[in-house]
Formats: C-alpha cells, structure tokens, sequence
C-alpha cells in the first residue's frame, strides 16, 4: 500500500471508530467494525475512488449494519423505533456528541446513522443522504427520530458490574507482575495457543510469537497498569509512571482459560478508542505506588 494512502487511512481511521463506536454503542465492537471495514479497501479499488472518506463511511456503515445483525440473532434483540419530530440546533449536537455510547443502542439504525453522521461527524444532510443512499427527506425523518429518542436515554447510565473474585485475583497478578516488571512471570501466563490482537497494528498467534510483545514494554517501561472496568468488562487501565493521576492513556482486555491468558487485547496503537469508552478504576483495587 502506498505511503500515501496508509497516512490517509491512519488519519481517517479515529473517525470511522467514532462511527461506528455510535453506530454499535461500543468502543470495542466499534473497533472490530473498522478493522472489517479496513479489510474491505484493496489498492485496486482504493485508487479508483474519488472520496476516500465518503466511501469508507459507506463500507463502514455497511458493517456496521451486518455486525448488528448478527448482534440481534444472537441477542434476539429489536431497536426501538420513536416516529416523533423535533427541531434542529446546537443542543441536540451536543447532546449527541457527549451521549454514551451505550445510549446510541437504544435508536434504531436509520436514526442512528443519521445522528452520527450529521451531529457527530459534522456532514451535511446532502452528504449523508449520499453516504447512506437515502433522500435528503428521509434523512431528515430519520435525524429527527434519532436525535428526539437520544435526548431522552442520554443520561440513562448502565450499573457497574463488579469482578468476581476470581477475575479480580487474575488482573491482580498481571498487573502485579507487570508493575514489578516480572516479565518472564507474564510470559509464564501464556497459554500455548494464546492470540494477541495489538490493534490497529499487528496479530499474533501462540506462545512463542506472543512472548515479545511484552520485549517492547520491556524496553521502555513507562506505563503503570491498575485494575478497572471498561465497557463493565474487567479490563487493565495503563497510566503513565510519571503522571500517575493522569486519565488511562489506553486499556487492554485479557481473556483466561483454565487460569492461563487465552487472549490479549491491547489498545495501545488505537487510543482514539478512548474517547467514548466508558471505564472506572476497580473499588478496592490494589492501590498505586
């Protein structure tokens, strides 16, 4: 892939996430959606596409759509739909830009993707319209759906679901060991088939492989890890040692299996995932040095 086109999509891609973060009220599953939306852009097609962004937009909604389809066999889950209308303005762009992301899930896709296009991304309603292969009173309709039900659920938060015991006592000795720079300790926790999604960089499979991604914290040991939750899903929140009350400059999700580390999650390279994730420090976590 050229230089070029790799600059452009590294500087497209925190805006496809906050997209698709919205689109699927998560920033994790947002991330999955751009990683498939990425892996839809050949150099072939990339060179014939005269705006890069728009088109992106439109494979990442399309996405997003089959990832929430997917969601609701799953889940069996329905989007609710309010054919209420409201006016325009400043207010509902703010609402929209400072909502959780978990509150997008209450509004239906059409609404959805208008709300996010217009007031999170700023587009016009003639853009949208071409994004998203609606007319522009359609768009209307839809943005005027979604921005009324979001003002209603905005403020709505999800109660925080505590660790068990045993997913505590598991992050507590990685961070443990990571803290005290115990690197053959981590690598020690290593299942053989583990898999490390470094995101937005890189993929690695088994022990052997996975082994040297810890060789970079290694190297240069400037973050100090705690317990939290991100997303209500136990995750490690990595701050900076020389700025400990600093916010989490990124996170990372460990999966266990039979008390080993199945999978690493590290969101290192993809820190526009932290503008709309949701995350808190663990109550009662070991505290800071």
């Amino acid at each position: 892939m050229p230089d070029d086109l790799a600059e452009r999509l590294a500087d497209l891609r925190p805006r496809l996430h906050r997209y698709a973060a919205r689109m699927m009220g998560s920033a994790f599953d947002g991330e999955d959606v751009v990683q498939d939306a990425m892996a839809k852009l050949s150099l072939e097609n990339a060179v014939k596409i005269d705006d890069l962004e728009a088109w992106m937009l439109r494979v990442t909604h399309t996405c997003a759509i089959d990832a929430m389809r997917r969601r609701q066999r799953q889940a069996a889950r329905d989007a609710r739909v309010q054919a209420d209308t409201i006016g325009s303005g400043a207010a509902d762009r703010r609402v929209a830009v400072t909502a959780s992301l978990a509150s997008f899930l209450s509004l239906a896709p059409g609404p959805r993707s208008a709300v996010v296009l217009v007031d999170v991304l700023g587009h016009t309603i003639a853009e949208t319209a071409a994004i998203l292969d609606m007319t522009e009173p359609a768009v209307k309709a839809a943005l005027n759906r979604g921005r009324r039900k979001l003002r209603e659920v905005a403020r709505d938060d999800v109660a925080p679901v505590t660790m068990s015991a045993e997913e505590r006592q598991q992050l507590q000795r990685y961070a443990d060991s990571f803290n005290e720079h115990d690197w053959d300790a981590l690598r020690a926790m290593l299942a053989e088939d583990v898999r490390l999604d470094l995101v937005n960089r890189v993929k690695l499979s088994g022990a052997p492989s996975v082994s040297v991604y810890f060789s970079r914290y290694e190297e240069a040991p400037v973050w100090r890890v705690e317990l939290g939750r991100a997303e209500h899903l136990p995750a490690l929140l990595f701050r900076p040692v020389d700025d400990p009350d600093a916010a989490p400059g990124y996170v990372v999700l460990l999966t266990w299996a039979e008390g080993r580390i199945a999978r690493i999650r590290d969101f290192f390279f993809a820190r526009y995932v932290m503008e709309g994730l949701e995350w808190a420090p663990e109550p009662d976590a070991a505290p800071r040095n």
